[in-house]
């Protein structure tokens, strides 16, 4: 029945729609969608608008197609959506995509950034490690605590702090549009972003690790959809496409104005070492200590909001695939391992996730492009194992080449990244991966079409 007709028969009402785009925009927005945008805005100085296009595919189209893909597959999670190339690469993708927004990068960037913004500007230099080592000991005990008895405590405090944050920022914004710092189309451009910018934010938008978070979360909003009454694929789909646009919509025009932002800095800042830094300086220019460490407060709750969801999710999903092992028990791994990878600190947290988002992203993405597509080649495993296998060895490079020098300026690291400039076209770009994930799906989508055609001959010639 469910699967023909709605439960719900009636069009949602404006106010439903503003509940799950309310939702998708909490789920999507965190620690990494302040930062690496202002980042991004220093890097590409006068060419911020290209930069900030490329960036907008990656950090927001792309997310909104991953939640699209979880919806249109009847996904429970990210193990579903790689589930059609089989139970272990479908375990394998939804491990490595929840340690990635997890444990070893993700959910420690939760505890790093408000740090780096709020707490570490009013530390002595010298102070720095011990400031950050009690921070994120007391971050991560309040977040294990939280989910360990799975309070909503997180979810009333966000449902005030978030909204008074984003007002907050708005008062940043309008303050910087009044009174910029500088003209950001007249600003220093770094070499990467001279020719290649919008390319280079493509890249960039990576670091929001949220098409990887739109897999893991996806199921969240389609399911509150579902408990709307929109239970049909059709229906689902659509609900999630509209109230998805209009998150991200609003995610996308904050990014703009932090990209924009961040290339006005150049006028009276140095590029900060990330967007951590730039944030702090932005703050502290347009409402001085006062307002500085208001926001501290604040972004450290929203963090911890994001951290809560973060720590539950992994311990959900861990629990749901090892069951040996307890919810709580998965939790305080997690938590631990957040702490501990915390402590390495916000720029070698950024370094080290770089090499595995840029191997990650390029099967997310073609999984995500496949899921949304399915029902065009009946979900056929044929096409999704041909477009994986050829995005195998560039995504492997690309992880390479992206590791700091000590590996990448290894001797196996060089003689890999000569390779791949010379035969691999698009390679100087990041996007060395899109030529073979093509000729994968073409290849795949030709046997799936011309396989019973095949048969069908072969049946007609053996029975004359």
């Amino acid at each position: 029945m469910h699967d023909t007709q709605d439960l719900n028969q009636n069009p949602l009402t404006k106010k439903q729609y503003f509940v799950v785009s309310s939702m998708l925009f909490a789920l999507f927005f965190g620690a990494g969608n302040l930062i690496f945008p202002i980042h991004l805005g220093q890097l590409a100085g006068g060419h911020w608008v290209t930069a900030g296009l490329g960036f907008l595919v990656t950090a927001v189209l792309l997310p909104l197609l991953s939640v699209l893909a979880i919806s249109v597959t009847h996904s429970q999670g990210v193990y579903d959506i790689g589930a059609p190339l089989g139970r272990y690469f479908a375990l394998t993708f939804m491990v490595l995509i929840h340690l990635t927004i997890g444990p070893l990068f993700g959910t420690p960037r939760t505890a790093t950034v408000p740090f780096t913004v709020g707490i570490q500007p009013m530390l002595p230099s010298s102070w720095a490690h011990i400031g950050l080592l009690l921070f994120s000991a007391a971050f991560f005990s309040i977040a294990f605590l939280i989910s360990y008895n799975q309070s909503n405590i997180m979810d009333s405090l966000g449902k005030i702090l978030n909204p008074v944050f984003l007002l907050l920022l708005f008062l940043v914004f309008l303050l910087g549009f009044l009174h910029p710092m500088g003209v950001a189309g007249s600003q220093a451009i770094t070499s990467d972003y001279r020719s290649a910018g919008f390319f280079n934010g493509f890249l960039q938008g990576y670091n929001t690790m949220d098409a990887l978070a739109g897999l893991a979360f996806g199921v969240t909003v389609v399911t509150a959809i579902k408990q709307l009454g929109k239970t049909t694929p059709r229906s689902n789909g659509k609900v999630t496409m509209k109230a998805g646009f209009l998150a991200m919509a609003m995610i996308g025009l904050i990014y703009i104005a932090l990209i924009w932002m961040g290339s006005t800095t150049l006028a009276q800042y140095k590029i900060s070492a990330d967007g951590g830094v730039a944030f702090n300086q932005i703050v502290t220019h347009y409402l001085g200590n006062a307002g500085h460490a208001l926001l501290a407060v604040l972004i450290t709750v929203t963090c911890l909001t994001t951290a809560v969801g973060l720590v539950a999710a992994f311990a959900q999903d861990f629990y749901k695939h090892f069951p040996k092992v307890s919810y709580h028990t998965w939790l305080a791994i997690t938590c631990l391992a957040s702490f501990l990878t915390a402590n390495f600190g916000l720029d070698k947290i950024i370094s080290w996730s770089t090499p595995m988002l840029m191997f990650l992203y390029p099967f997310a993405m073609v999984l995500i492009v496949l899921s949304v597509a399915s029902p065009l080649f009946k979900h056929d495993p044929v096409v999704y194992l041909l477009t994986v296998v050829f995005t195998i060895v560039p995504a492997f490079l690309d992880m390479v080449v992206s590791f700091p020098p000590v590996v990448s300026q290894s001797t196996f690291g060089l003689t890999l990244a000569a390779f791949q400039q010379s035969f691999l076209p698009f390679a100087s770009l990041g996007l060395d991966w899109l030529v073979p994930a093509l000729i994968g799906a073409v290849l795949g989508l030709a046997v799936h079409f011309l396989h019973p055609v095949l048969i069908s001959k072969t049946n007609t010639s053996s029975n004359q």
